[in-house]
């Protein structure tokens, strides 16, 4: 390893995804790269962590530049097991991703992606998580990579504020631009199908559809990405409701 930055990469779909190698790709012109990625696809766990059984780590893959360890935990696990086990240092940034499928909206709750993007924040790390809006696992990730790269070299030259990490998500197919965005208010419903197996017992499979409550809002990610633009939302580790605690501190108990 040299003077370059040292990048930890990390993803929700496991390390053996198209997503994660199309990062590590672009993101190796950047710096040296650690890779420590689920063994296997951790997509929903959100911010989740093991407590219950033991962390098992493999080195899959080490040359000049790249050093790739696949883990037995969650997104949120192999950046805590990373800066606190395998790196002699804190990495300079922590990139999640690529992953396939969006995480705009509320769906940064559930995701994997998003919850390791969050920890390497808490790390006090720059952190950036990358979604493309395409499930299938052979997605086309070429216009993705130029995003990611543009908003790598932006927040490698100006930085991010203390506690603030982002969450970018890409469209399908040519990408117009790059906007800021805030986050859509809307969440999943009719989120369960009741089913019966062949034995007669019953089931519930997760399925639903996303309820946008304000599609006709021009400044959201959801707005961005149906109109094919890139959205980059700044998200912050506070989960503190400032809009409501003043009013709120009034209150006697």
């Amino acid at each position: 390893m040299d003077e370059r930055p040292l990048i930890l990469i990390t993803n929700d779909d496991g390390v053996y995804a198209k997503g994660l190698a199309e990062l590590i790709e672009v993101i190796r012109l950047f710096g040296n790269i650690v890779v420590v990625a689920p063994d296997s696809p951790r997509s929903g766990m959100g911010h989740a962590i093991t407590v219950d059984h033991p962390l098992r780590v493999t080195r899959l893959q080490q040359e000049e530049g790249l050093l790739i360890y696949s883990c037995t935990g969650t997104p949120a696990d192999c950046v805590k097991l990373a800066c606190n086990q395998l790196l002699e240092k804190l990495p300079d940034f922590i990139i999640s991703g690529i992953n396939h499928g969006a995480n705009t909206s509320v769906s940064i709750l559930y995701s994997g992606t998003m919850g390791a993007t969050l920890e390497g924040c808490i790390h006090g790390v720059p952190s950036i998580g990358f979604s493309l809006n395409d499930y299938s696992s052979e997605a086309d990730f070429s216009k993705a990579k130029i995003v990611v790269a543009r908003v790598f070299q932006a927040v490698a030259q100006h930085g991010l504020p203390e506690g603030v990490c982002l969450n970018v998500n890409v469209p399908q197919g040519d990408v117009k631009g790059i906007n800021f965005c805030r986050q859509t208010r809307g969440k999943w419903v009719e989120e369960f199908e009741k089913r019966t197996d062949p034995h007669g017992r019953e089931y519930y499979w997760l399925k639903g559809y996303f309820n946008n409550a304000e599609a006709e809002a021009l400044d959201t990610d959801d707005f961005a990405l149906l109109n094919g633009f890139a959205s980059v939302v700044p998200v912050s580790t506070d989960l503190t409701a400032y809009s409501a605690f003043q009013q709120m501190q009034k209150w006697k108990f």
